[in-house]
């Protein structure tokens, strides 16, 4: 864990040069992992509401699917305007996924995520640079407009490997086990730390981050109001609304703790 405290807006945005590595990681991790799945495990609950592990690594497997294909998206958005009018835009969008693949077997899905993710992770960097910072993703999405950049260059840089990391902690958190981690999740964690400060309005405030993915970040300008004490992994649960494991430990001014209990980041 770092010693000094550094303000979170200092963070680098993840460059295309690094987020192929991250990316990279990412898929080989997550394969990893559900390779190890027993056929029991399959089956569990997972975070997700309503899904199991199966439905996840499903809807895993359409979002690579789409990226070289994006009329594939589009086809999924409209079908399931029609067949979940309820859900919004990108949660209907979401089970179609797994709608599409809804008889297929979990070890199979395996095969598929590692056919199609090398796939789209190369059509996003064959993608021109100058298109993809001016196509933006709430052109499919409304809720993208949340983002801080709605931009292709950020779904490739940040968004991809965001996404895929957190069900990875998910499908941990199914079947009893934390994450493996190594160098790059630190800078899955450090993104959302940046998205976090960007949208930060309140008091100045301190994240202590324990762990691998760790480290020591002030929102806001000056002196700390209050500061939080979690580890990375629990501390992005948090911030995608997910339930914590350990904990978050909260000291300082109440009207800053509460903000930061209220902090939310898109994953």
């Amino acid at each position: 864990m770092a010693t000094t405290t550094t303000s979170a807006r200092a963070v680098p945005r993840t460059t295309g040069t690094r987020a192929r590595l991250v990316n990279e990681a990412e898929l080989r991790a997550t394969l990893t992992t559900y390779r190890e799945l027993s056929d029991e495990d399959w089956r569990r609950p997972a975070p997700c509401t309503g899904w199991s592990v199966r439905d996840m690594l499903a809807h895993i497997v359409g979002q690579y699917e789409e990226l070289p294909r994006p009329w594939v998206a589009v086809r999924r958005i409209r079908r399931a305007a029609l067949t979940h009018p309820g859900l919004g835009r990108l949660d209907g969008h979401n089970e179609a996924q797994i709608e599409d693949r809804q008889a297929v077997p979990g070890r199979e899905l395996i095969g598929a995520l590692a056919h199609f993710a090398p796939q789209g992770l190369i059509a996003l960097r064959r993608v021109p640079a100058p298109v993809r910072r001016r196509v933006r993703l709430s052109l499919l999405y409304p809720e993208a407009r949340a983002l801080p950049d709605d931009s292709m260059d950020y779904l490739g840089n940040v968004l991809v490997a965001r996404d895929t990391w957190m069900h990875r902690v998910d499908l941990g958190d199914a079947i009893g086990a934390e994450p493996v981690l190594d160098g790059h999740d630190r800078e899955i964690v450090d993104q959302a730390v940046l998205d976090l400060a960007l949208a930060w309005t309140g008091p100045a405030a301190e994240l202590d981050l324990h762990g691998l993915a760790g480290g020591r970040w002030l929102l806001g300008i000056g002196t700390p109001a209050a500061t939080l004490h979690a580890d990375a992994v629990d501390f992005a649960r948090h911030l995608s609304g997910r339930p914590v494991h350990g904990g978050l430990e909260l000291e300082g001014e109440p009207g800053v703790r509460a903000a930061l209990l209220a902090a939310r980041v898109v994953f």
